[in-house]
């Protein structure tokens, strides 16, 4: 990853944002009132900001390696290749194999809450910074992953605090994604006033960022009115991207796509099948994989993920459009609902290479109809993105115990290291 960090405050960053401990003290870092003290100097905050993107996008342990997994996995989008990767293969078999020791769950939920809080570290060091313009930066870098870690806990589990402390209560999803909507919208005010200088790493365009993290949980929140007006500030002709280099690689290349170890797409349609089934002439299939001929001696899955310094967007431009019909769907405003996914179909000049190159939609004019189309494509558009796993909560879609299942699990247990240690852990949900 291209990061501009100061190297003297290089091993204070490591120190902070490498504790991964869920002991008695769960996600206080023993080092913390000396973290705190020094990161008063402004050259160390913005390294600590600029450690967070690193945290949350690099290596093995990283949130964006284990939703795109578990997610892939529990969802119908990977195949494990090799049953000797436990954890992966368990979250592939779903149900009651997933239990609270598994490694990609765990390392979800530890690096989500050690990330939320090395940003309260941020956020509270940021105020004593008087440049206005670099105070807002760091907020920017806080308040957009907290915001993130939040995010993924509420799509991953029932419940989770919200706060960092010893024996943390835990809140319901619904409010830990309004939390996360919260630190969204204060980002998006930081954000206009921001001044981001050479110190500060620059792949997220932060004003378009926010928005289109607003559009994703409200729409997860059910406020459609939100997430609709969220979606139509976002300029979709901008990027934000997760960068990576031979050093601090692709996760998901590097363990997935670059060997036949671990996971590849489950199949040429991506795991969909009857009525979900993509049109042969999609042109998104071929975007996210080599062929449509698989075998068991080569990784057909590219996409995002086909060298170690491929980038990977926060965001596409179709999941903004995908957002805004299905707010327009759910409040049954089929004309629009079906315009604005026409406008995914048919797109041929995405700025990621995302296109479909379709036909404009001609099935039927139902709300369930149109809405089951606006799933279909958020399938196949933001394939191995770490969304399907709540899309199909969200959409009805049959669950674990249902005729046709198209997920394994509906909801994660908790994992050993917080109820080992905190005795306010719920009790896990049945799937």
């Amino acid at each position: 990853m291209k990061t501009i960090i100061n190297k003297s405050f290089l091993i204070l960053v490591a120190g902070a944002l490498l504790w991964t401990s869920c002991t008695k003290d769960e996600y206080l870092n023993p080092s913390q009132a000396s973290v705190e003290s020094v990161v008063k100097d402004i050259n160390g905050l913005i390294a600590l900001a600029n450690g967070l993107q690193q945290k949350y996008t690099v290596t093995r342990t990283s949130p964006v390696y284990s939703t795109i997994t578990a997610s892939g996995l529990s969802a119908g989008e990977l195949l494990v290749l090799n049953a000797g990767n436990t954890d992966e293969a368990n979250l592939q078999a779903g149900k009651a194999n997933v239990i609270g020791n598994n490694a990609v769950v765990s390392r979800l939920w530890e690096q989500c809450h050690l990330i939320k809080a090395n940003a309260d570290i941020i956020i509270k060091g940021a105020a004593n910074v008087g440049d206005e313009g670099v105070r807002n930066a760091l907020i920017c870098y806080a308040n957009l992953y907290k915001g993130l870690a939040l995010l993924q806990l509420g799509t991953y589990w029932e419940q989770a605090p919200i706060a960092i402390g010893q024996n943390a209560t835990f809140s319901p999803r619904k409010d830990v994604m309004t939390e996360a909507a919260k630190l969204f919208e204060a980002g998006a005010t930081a954000a206009t006033t921001a001044k981001f200088d050479t110190r500060f790493q620059k792949e997220i365009d932060f004003t378009q960022a926010f928005q289109a993290m607003l559009a994703r949980t409200y729409v997860m929140l059910g406020d459609y009115d939100k997430a609709h007006t969220a979606a139509g500030k976002v300029d979709l002709t901008k990027k934000s991207d997760f960068s990576y280099d031979d050093v601090a690689r692709n996760p998901i290349f590097e363990v997935h796509y670059s060997n036949v170890n671990v996971c590849e797409p489950i199949d040429a349609n991506l795991g969909l099948s009857g009525a979900l089934t993509p049109n042969d002439a999609d042109g998104r299939l071929l975007f996210y994989l080599k062929s449509r001929t698989f075998s068991n001696t080569a990784n057909d899955g590219k996409g995002f993920f086909t060298k170690f310094s491929d980038k990977i967007p926060l965001y596409l431009p179709g999941e903004i459009m995908l957002i805004k019909a299905e707010c327009a769907a759910r409040k049954n405003d089929l004309t629009t609902a079906i315009a604005e996914l026409n406008n995914v179909l048919t797109k041929t000049n995405d700025i990621y290479g995302v296109n479909a190159g379709l036909p404009a939609y001609s099935g039927s004019g139902t709300q369930a109809d149109v809405l089951q189309e606006i799933y279909r494509n958020r399938c196949i558009e933001l394939y191995n993105s770490g969304l399907k796993l709540e899309d199909s909560r969200r959409f009805g879609r049959p669950g674990p115990n249902d005729a046709g299942a198209e997920r394994n699990r509906n909801y994660y247990p908790y994992p050993n290291s917080e109820r080992d240690n905190n005795p306010n852990t719920p009790a896990d949900p049945a799937i």
